[in-house]
């Protein structure tokens, strides 16, 4: 399964999200589902159901502490995280999920999105 996870600051609009859907998955085949923040679902809805994909909200706890290659200060002080984006794809991807694509940044500077694969069920 391979899962979009997305991150994105006030501001941001569906274009800024598909802008850095379409970035970070050029090279990697189907997308299965989209994840992020509970907090940012809404936005995130709208993208899935216009994709026609699962959304996978998930808790901040959930995203807190996990080891991300992108260090970006502002994520680290606000969601204890490197990177929302690489987080969330790599939790809703699951247990042993590996990157394929780190975080990608949308032309307006508003969203970000990662690839994550976990393992086969």
């Amino acid at each position: 399964m391979i899962v979009a996870g997305f991150g994105y600051r006030s501001g941001a609009d569906i274009a800024s999200l598909r802008t850095a859907l379409a970035v970070a998955s050029a090279q990697a085949g189907a997308i299965d589902a989209l994840a992020g923040p509970r907090s940012k679902a809404p936005l995130l809805i709208l993208l899935a159901e216009a994709l026609g994909l699962p959304f996978i909200p998930l808790e901040p706890e959930a995203l807190a502490g996990v080891a991300t290659p992108t260090r970006s200060l502002r994520s680290l002080t606000a969601h204890s995280t490197g990177s929302v984006a690489e987080a969330s794809a790599l939790v809703a991807a699951g247990s042993g999920a590996r990157l394929l694509s780190s975080r990608h940044i949308s032309p307006d500077r508003l969203a970000t999105c990662a690839l994550a694969e976990g393992l086969p069920a």
